[in-house]
């Protein structure tokens, strides 16, 4: 389920969220990088690498997602985009940069031109990301990098025109860039933007199956060798070291235990897995730059009847959910679907406790959360290469919490797992 702000090490991979502090061991980067065999769990040393053959996302499709937006900034009236270091820079050119003080952007005009903007002392790094082509405006540092923009803005329409700035253009490149281009309209490219990235083609959908493959191996690598005793960061190092050894990008997470679970993004009140515990475990990787998001919850020991119960439940919310999301179904529908019949069940109702506090899903793609979700409150429809997580909870505060998640992805005719929910409380992992 991961929340971008406290999960965003999902697509971040910088490090571990509040809900898993920071134990993942540095066996789990040795793994990814071919390192010692004794690094790490030994059972886990037996892991390989099942993402070697990968088919990445080439310079023609990227081109191909460029021409795409061109259109739509022609259809939609903007001149151009202008897209900041971030997941949508990464879609459209395959450059990869960190944001500082000091602009580095692609801008994407309706005319089928793009160029880049970094300082002068970037360039060479830059050129070998955006190849020997690409168009570059430098600026030196005693130069305002806006005003050039700017100009090369009016160099390519003279008529002052409108640019559509990405949603993680920060406010004072907005500004700053207003000031220089004076005339010129600016306002959000969340539309044409989404409209690229919501839908996925089958390069895209390939490589998220893979990374929910990863994921999926590393649960089932690492749910024998949970023990009694056992904290969630403890469990999350192992899961972190099997994902990595696995082939998964990034590797992150977290697990909660008993307490923790009725939380959806966890506690930092330590917890230990005992007989009877509920243990929650929310891990994803990336493959070629592409995402999971996978849930699992497990008893350890014997589950009493109620835990068994709530179990079945969260699994039954799957299913509808599943079966709801069809093309043209409107995204919220999904949501309230499962929401009613939590209610049916004493939960609830709406997003009250004990019973589901969170949407049931969001979009996943590039980045762990996308647009669009399933929430109650969202109309547009569902359409053939949309993909979202499905992720229904029940959370009892001061208790434990349940949830299942495993993303979907909608066809022609209905929706498509990514990864296989589990069957039974009995075999929690799938």
């Amino acid at each position: 389920m991961v929340d971008l702000s406290r999960r965003r090490l999902l697509h971040g991979g910088a490090a571990l969220a509040a809900t898993a502090p920071l134990l993942v061991p540095t066996a789990a980067q040795a793994a990814a990088q071919g390192g010692a065999a004794d690094a790490g769990h030994p059972e886990l040393a037996k892991l390989v690498s099942i993402t070697k053959d990968a088919a990445l996302i080439t310079d023609e499709q990227r081109a191909q997602r460029r021409a795409k937006l061109s259109g739509l900034l022609a259809g939609s009236g903007a001149f151009a985009a202008l897209i900041e270091p971030s997941a949508s820079l990464d879609y459209f050119t395959g450059v990869k940069w960190g944001l500082s003080e000091r602009i580095t952007a692609a801008v994407i005009t309706a005319d089928g031109d793009s160029a880049f903007i970094t300082p002068a002392f970037e360039e060479s790094r830059l050129r070998e990301m955006a190849g020997p082509e690409a168009e570059i405006i430098i600026w030196q540092e005693d130069e305002d990098p806006f005003v050039l923009l700017a100009q090369w803005l009016r160099e390519k329409s003279p008529k002052a025109g409108t640019v559509a700035l990405d949603e993680a253009v920060r406010y004072f490149i907005a500004f700053r860039l207003g000031e220089a281009a004076k005339g010129w309209t600016l306002r959000s490219a969340a539309s044409e933007v989404n409209a690229c990235r919501m839908v996925k083609d089958d390069s895209e959908l390939a490589l998220m199956k893979l990374a929910n493959a990863v994921t999926i191996a590393a649960y089932q690598a690492i749910h024998p060798l949970v023990e009694k005793g056992m904290s969630g960061p403890d469990i999350t190092a192992l899961m972190q070291e099997a994902q990595a050894r696995l082939g998964g990008e990034r590797p992150a997470g977290g697990t909660q235990v008993d307490k923790g679970s009725a939380l959806p993004h966890g506690s930092r009140e330590p917890e230990y897995v005992r007989d009877g515990s509920v243990v929650l475990m929310d891990f994803g990787c990336g493959v070629g730059g592409y995402r999971s998001d996978i849930s699992r919850t497990f008893v350890f020991g014997k589950p009493d009847r109620q835990q068994q119960r709530i179990w079945d439940l969260v699994r039954r919310g799957q299913d509808l959910a599943f079966a709801t999301a069809k093309p043209g179904v409107p995204a919220g529908e999904v949501d309230k679907r499962v929401r009613r019949m939590y209610a049916e069940e004493g939960f609830g109702p709406g997003y009250q406790l004990p019973g589901l506090s969170h949407r049931l899903g969001h979009g996943i793609g590039m980045q762990v959360h996308e647009p669009i979700n399933f929430v109650g409150n969202e109309t547009t429809p569902l359409q053939p290469g949309m993909c979202f997580s499905n992720e229904p909870g029940i959370y009892m505060p001061g208790s434990y919490g349940v949830r299942l998640e495993d993303c979907i992805y909608i066809t022609e005719n209905g929706a498509g797992w990514f990864s296989e929910p589990p069957s039974s409380l009995d075999k929690p992992m799938g």
